[in-house]
């Protein structure tokens, strides 16, 4: 998926929503640093206030998500209590369709329907998506958000733009570098609560992998690749690979210890995990493109099936459903593989499109699929020349 500015949608909205109010509350309050002090309370008085309203828009997690729950259950045990607030942990599913989850300051986590139909009956899925918001609440992030903004905003006198730094304005130059700074700031709220979400998991009893795989999952359902933003207020799926290595080596480490016997955790045993690099493409022989695909597997048991689809349009069209069925057999080449190597190199050869009756540029996705189909992981393919 793209480096999210949509997965970010539901916390910006809330957040702008807060601020809204806040900000008249608390008049011209300077603040030098995002500490939160053991009397500030506005984060969990605008979860108060809202909370009708999202309740209202929402269900409780039961019959075919009820899965969901009882992984929360067994997560948010896992939460130390706060020293001043008590959270009211509680699970409620939006019927919306989308891709994506999002929480409040008071404990309540919110799954769209899209991101829970995805998680399904795993509850290895389940506990990857749910153990970053419970994260995000425990560390108070809707507060610590809130204030480094503040203090952004006195320390410059810039107005921080989240829609669009550029803007013409008469402090341009400053809302820009303080917009940037905000989303540098946000996407490490986003990496830390990927950390504490993953030694959560770990101690309750879900083994680390269960994050990637989410990862590659939402990459496989999302619509291609865009450039990355400063002003970005999560990071990108490979960024997060990139950033949590370490974390993932000590989760593991944690959840060995306490869940020597792997299949008999709350979540069993780990998911296969698809690490699929950029491809790359060259001539190759003056009529044939060479695009190869370096690629490493974990925790596999047999082959996976590697896909290269591709098509001719001016401008390729998004895919929201992972894998679609193929339009066209001449237009997917497939292969299997082991993925023994520590990096395995996928080639695939397609004829140079200038040979074909064609309109427009020739685009091209690679997906990994498991023994049933399913998807595991994507690798976005660049513009193929016509």
């Amino acid at each position: 998926m793209e480096c999210s500015v949509r997965s970010s949608r539901w916390f910006c909205l809330e957040v702008g929503l807060f601020l809204l109010w806040a900000l008249s509350a608390l008049g011209q309050q300077i603040l030098d640093a995002p500490q939160i002090s053991p009397n500030f309370n506005l984060d969990m008085q605008t979860a108060a206030r809202l909370r009708a309203q999202f309740m209202a828009q929402s269900m409780a997690a039961t019959g075919r998500y009820a899965i969901g729950r009882l992984v929360f259950e067994g997560l948010t045990d896992q939460v130390a209590q706060h020293a001043s607030l008590k959270f009211a942990w509680e699970l409620r599913i939006v019927d919306d369709g989308d891709l994506n989850a999002y929480s409040s300051p008071d404990g309540t986590i919110y799954v769209e329907t899209g991101l829970a139909k995805l998680a399904d009956q795993s509850a290895g899925l389940w506990a990857a998506i749910l153990s970053h918001e419970i994260a995000h609440v425990a560390h108070r992030d809707w507060a610590r958000r809130y204030l480094y903004q503040k203090s952004l905003e006195s320390g410059s006198g810039a107005v921080i733009t989240l829609g669009d730094p550029g803007l013409p304005s008469a402090s341009w130059m400053d809302s820009q570098k303080a917009s940037a700074k905000l989303g540098r700031f946000c996407r490490q709220l986003e990496i830390d609560a990927d950390r504490e979400g993953l030694m959560l998991m770990a101690r309750a009893g879900y083994h680390p992998d269960f994050v990637p795989a989410l990862h590659h999952l939402l990459h496989a359902h999302g619509s291609g690749a865009a450039p990355a933003s400063v002003y970005a207020m999560h990071p990108c799926w490979e960024q997060r690979d990139k950033d949590l290595l370490q974390a993932y080596a000590a989760a593991s480490i944690e959840f060995e210890h306490r869940w020597p016997e792997w299949y008999a955790s709350p979540g069993g045993n780990p998911p296969v995990l698809v690490f699929a690099e950029a491809p790359t493409i060259r001539k190759n022989g003056g009529k044939e493109w060479e695009i190869q695909l370096p690629m490493r597997c974990e925790n596999l048991a047999g082959a996976v099936e590697v896909v290269l689809r591709y098509g001719f349009a001016a401008k390729k069209v998004a895919r929201t459903d992972g894998f679609p069925e193929t339009l066209h057999p001449d237009l997917e080449l497939r292969q299997l593989t082991g993925c023994t190597s520590l990096r395995t190199m996928i080639s695939f050869t397609l004829a140079d499109s200038s040979e074909r009756d064609q309109s427009g540029a020739r685009w091209a996705d690679v997906y990994v699929l498991d023994a049933w189909g399913g998807v595991l992981a994507r690798a976005d393919v660049p513009k193929l020349p016509h």
